[in-house]
């Protein structure tokens, strides 16, 4: 099963860092934080990965292109060969198919570009700028017991985002915003798609989060995974402060590798 990741998006609110390159090459630890959620799936087992790139996407293309000099001990040989030998390289289980999905394309319309390299079956999807240790394994179980089109993990943060009306059961029955006093459940990402879900994207434009599934959650098609452990992304410069000093501290849950 292939895992998707959006990497496409301007990464407004962390201008400091996404001025200069995409927020999901913005490094925690001395790594992009991209190479995090992908070390986290290979975890799991998912090693095919399909990057929806936009903003700089060249960035994240160069990254994987020259990943072997990145990772490895290099000799170059200028004398007579004009070689380079790479020594201890550190190889990765991965398939990685970068899509240029366009700078101004909306979280649908990305996902709908990349149709073709899903294959027709069933696909993993996450934000490129979110660390978690959401177990993997069991969002796809509880995916398949629901029999739904998608099925999104859920997470209980504080502050400032939008709402996911559930009730007590297993499905998504809609959407609010979030009042000051609401400790409900947020969309965290880590997602399980059907290749249904494609019949609700429409165009550049389609933002994932609104009327695609809306749309799912009234027909009673969007399922959720609760998850009570750990959950952070990196809106901010605060928000990769606090992701950098959970890595110096060795106390970072996702990773596991």
């Amino acid at each position: 099963m292939k895992t998707v990741i959006l990497a496409g998006g301007f990464g407004t609110r962390i201008s400091e860092e996404s001025g200069l390159r995409p927020k999901p090459m913005i490094e925690i630890g001395g790594a992009p934080i991209l190479w995090h959620i992908m070390k986290y799936y290979s975890h799991h087992g998912f090693n095919e990965f399909v990057i929806c790139c936009g903003y700089k996407g060249y960035m994240i293309k160069k990254f994987f292109a020259d990943y072997y000099l990145h990772r490895s001990d290099l000799t170059f040989d200028f004398t007579c060969e004009n070689s380079i030998i790479i020594h201890n390289n550190e190889s990765e289980p991965w398939k990685v198919t970068l899509v240029d999905t366009g700078p101004e394309t909306q979280t649908g319309g990305r996902i709908a570009r990349i149709r073709p390299y899903t294959g027709g079956e069933a696909f993993m999807l996450t934000y490129g700028d979110g660390v978690s240790d959401v177990d993997i394994k069991a969002l796809l179980i509880r995916h398949r017991e629901l029999g739904v089109a998608a099925t999104l993990t859920a997470v209980r943060p504080g502050g400032r985002f939008g709402v996911l009306d559930t009730g007590d059961g297993d499905f998504v029955t809609g959407f609010r915003e979030k009042a000051k006093t609401d400790s409900g459940w947020i969309n965290a990402g880590f997602m399980v798609m059907e290749p249904e879900v494609f019949d609700y994207l429409d165009g550049d434009g389609c933002v994932l989060e609104r009327s695609p599934m809306e749309r799912l959650a009234k027909e009673g098609k969007l399922g959720v995974y609760r998850h009570e452990g750990f959950w952070q992304c990196m809106d901010t410069l605060r928000d990769k402060q606090l992701l950098e000093e959970l890595l110096k501290k060795g106390e970072a849950p996702w990773r596991v590798w």
